[in-house]
């Protein structure tokens, strides 16, 4: 029987051996597996995060009512005056946003104006006509705690070029171009991620200086249009 002793120590030592390495590779296991799904919840994450930031870009279309300031004069005639028909006409607007709140907006449209005589030149009556182009860059601040509603004021400037410019009553009329200022406030009312209705007003103050040629005498005058842009339409975030 003692002879028998040292093959049962080393039996019983064989598989100790085996049931600590099998506990080892058991334990690997566990580990590998358990690091797989912190892996897929941080891949899920970054996914969530890069959907939820939006893009930069944003457009409007809007229908604008163009309703002008009837002011102005003709410098060698006292008690004159100038008045400018409204019009409503399509408008383009291209934003890109800085941070959620700051945002740079350029606004692109053409309209055109009937310049009638007032005043001490009312008999001109329709002086001539003018189409005007008025590319506008504001800088906006857009307030976000408010849900899908969200509304935003603005101020900037403008260049006005005025072009396909006919004489009326007059054998001659020249408005030049000119620089102006503007204001803004509006809101959109987002409908899901990327849609939105809009609502906007604008004020221009926009004073162009002109050249006129009445029976033969050359004459000079400003122009106070000062127009209200009221634009209606939908939003689009890219």
């Amino acid at each position: 029987m003692a002879r028998t002793r040292p093959g049962v120590v080393q039996g019983i030592t064989a598989a100790v051996i085996l049931m600590v390495m099998g506990h080892q590779a058991a334990a690997a296991d566990l580990a590998q597996a358990a690091s797989v799904p912190e892996v897929a919840v941080l891949a899920s994450d970054e996914g969530d995060l890069a959907s939820e930031w939006p893009s930069p870009w944003q457009i409007r279309l809007r229908g604008l009512g163009v309703i002008t300031q009837d002011s102005g004069y003709v410098d060698t005639a006292p008690g004159s005056g100038l008045s400018y028909s409204n019009t409503v006409t399509p408008e383009l607007d291209i934003s890109y946003f800085f941070t959620d709140n700051v945002a740079a907006e350029l606004i692109l449209g053409t309209t055109y104006a009937n310049i009638a005589g007032q005043g001490s030149i009312g008999g001109l009556g329709n002086i001539g006509k003018v189409w005007l182009l008025p590319p506008t860059l504001i800088l906006q601040y857009h307030f976000t705690d408010f849900g899908a509603f969200k509304p935003y004021v603005g101020a900037g400037v403008n260049y006005t070029i005025f072009y396909n410019q006919d004489a009326g009553s007059a054998d001659d009329l020249k408005v030049k171009n000119t620089f102006g200022t503007a204001l803004q406030v509006g809101f959109d009312y987002m409908v899901d991620e990327h849609w939105g209705v809009n609502f906007d007003v604008k004020k221009l103050f926009l004073k162009p200086d002109f050249d006129v040629t009445v029976a033969g005498a050359k004459l000079t005058g400003k122009a106070a249009l000062d127009p209200w842009l009221i634009g209606a339409g939908v939003t689009y975030r890219f």
